[in-house]
């Protein structure tokens, strides 16, 4: 604990972000792998583009699923941090443990409505009659084994934030691994399509779990037993609305996917793409999106147990530097690939397939898709990891209202109401139309966002100092 303290506290900023973020990029883009690896497959399979859709249908499931879990790891791992700051860990066990118990209790519930009612989910996220059974026999197999999945997804900050980033990472390594060599054997060898990709999934999740339950027995700051699994809501308090920001992140990511499905099954067929090119071509994008943001989010995780550390130590200036750096490497990678999408996206669609008989028209429609949804990506990682930094600061409030500004409130609104613009002007545009929504939506984010961090910055060293007050009267 004395040389952990040591390091957040003293050590270089660049050196410990380092440390830290290379293992949490490394995690988060790992856990991108489980579900793009089987898109590849997939997609390269006798199901084609019409598999792709199905998983496509399915993703948004599983970010419900995984919110949950994230908001309770990053609430964890923010609070962890602070009592890290503050010395005093104490009760950190009790409430990790709750987070557990709960997300356990919710995997249950979340997978017996995924079993049960799979087909009227998944209709309403867009299927079709020839995507929609391959998407409910995806979805049961994963539902059966949520408990393992979320419970992985719950620890991984806490194991992250306990000084153990490597340790987060072979753990979800160690899964995709398994993923990627069993997706082959059992779509192409044992010819089991979709349902191979699933067992492919959860066997490597199950490799995952077993990891992360074994850290439990060596953990360094904080200890579990049996009683801290028994819920102890008073201490879990403050945990949950750190992390809360996280779960409306990701059920905005949800929210926009539902309603882009929609649109497009809506307005696809009065196009000449069709019913089903245009959710192809964006579940792969979703993709690419999500192992991009990945790595953003990879970076802020990284940064977030040396700001909860400062904002516990009073060291106002350690926090500045660390969002300095996280915004300067995350916007710099985003920008590296805006360059690259821009050129030659097909780098990025064909790895996924070409469409195959309709190869002409899934492949014009695919590179709008990349070039219009992924045109903004820079102002896109900024407003998310603005957000993030919020949360490890102990700010949930500014974390909401920075994540809410652009998915919720625009971009949600905006795939909705242009194919109806683009309809009225142009018959036949509406899927082309609502391909402009995330260029409207990141820059109103950032002209929310940007206000909101500025007056971060210069509130700071007032709150700080008299937070430093406030613990010497106590």
């Amino acid at each position: 604990m004395k040389t952990r303290t040591m390091d957040l506290g003293k050590d270089p900023i660049g050196k410990l972000l380092f440390s830290f973020a290379v293992p949490s990029v490394s995690g988060l883009l790992i856990t991108s792998l489980y579900n793009l690896v089987d898109q590849i497959f997939i997609g390269n399979s006798r199901l084609g583009y019409l598999g792709n859709g199905a998983t496509g249908l399915v993703f948004p499931l599983l970010i419900v699923a995984q919110a949950f879990a994230w908001w309770f790891s990053d609430g964890c791992a923010s609070y962890l941090s602070i009592c890290q700051g503050k010395k005093d860990t104490s009760l950190a066990s009790k409430a990790i443990g709750t987070s557990i118990t709960l997300i356990e209790l919710i995997s249950v519930i979340l997978a017996a409505i995924c079993l049960l009612w799979a087909e009227p989910i998944l209709s309403v996220f867009g299927g079709t009659p020839e995507t929609l059974p391959m998407a409910s026999s995806y979805l049961r197999i994963l539902a059966c084994f949520f408990p393992l999945l979320l419970f992985q997804c719950a620890v991984n900050g806490i194991i992250r934030c306990d000084g153990s980033p490597l340790f987060a990472m072979v753990a979800t390594g160690a899964g995709a691994i398994v993923n990627i060599v069993l997706d082959p054997v059992f779509i192409f060898v044992l010819d089991a399509g979709i349902e191979g990709a699933a067992w492919a999934t959860v066997i490597g999740e199950g490799v995952s779990f077993l990891l992360s339950v074994a850290y439990f027995f060596r953990s360094k700051t904080f200890r579990l037993s049996l009683k801290s699994f028994l819920p102890d809501f008073k201490a879990f308090w403050e945990p949950m609305t750190l992390g809360i920001s996280t779960l409306i992140t990701e059920i905005a990511v949800v929210a926009i996917s539902l309603s882009s499905n929609a649109s497009l099954a809506k307005w696809g067929p009065f196009s000449k793409y069709g019913p089903n090119i245009p959710i192809s071509a964006m579940a792969v994008q979703t993709k690419i999106f999500s192992l991009l943001v990945n790595i953003a989010i990879g970076i802020v995780l990284g940064g977030a147990p040396i700001v909860g550390y400062n904002i516990g130590a009073k060291q106002g200036e350690r926090v500045k530097k660390t969002y300095r750096l996280v915004l300067l490497w995350s916007v710099g990678v985003a920008l590296v690939f805006l360059l690259c999408n821009e050129i030659y996206p097909d780098m990025f669609i064909l790895p996924f397939g070409d469409g195959g008989e309709d190869s002409s028209l899934y492949m014009e429609y695919a590179r709008k898709v990349f070039r219009l949804m992924l045109g903004s990506i820079p102002l896109t990682v900024f407003v998310k990891l603005t957000s993030l930094f919020f949360q490890s600061a102990g700010k949930p409030v500014l974390a909401m209202v920075s994540s809410l500004s652009r998915d919720i409130l625009v971009f949600v609104p905006l795939v909705i109401a242009l194919p109806y613009i683009g309809e009225s002007i142009a018959p036949g545009s509406g899927v082309d139309a609502l391909l402009y929504s995330s260029l409207i939506a990141d820059a109103v984010g950032v002209s929310i966002t940007l206000p909101l961090t500025i007056s971060f910055f210069k509130k700071l060293p007032k709150e700080l100092e008299l937070a430093k007050l406030e613990q010497g009267d106590a």
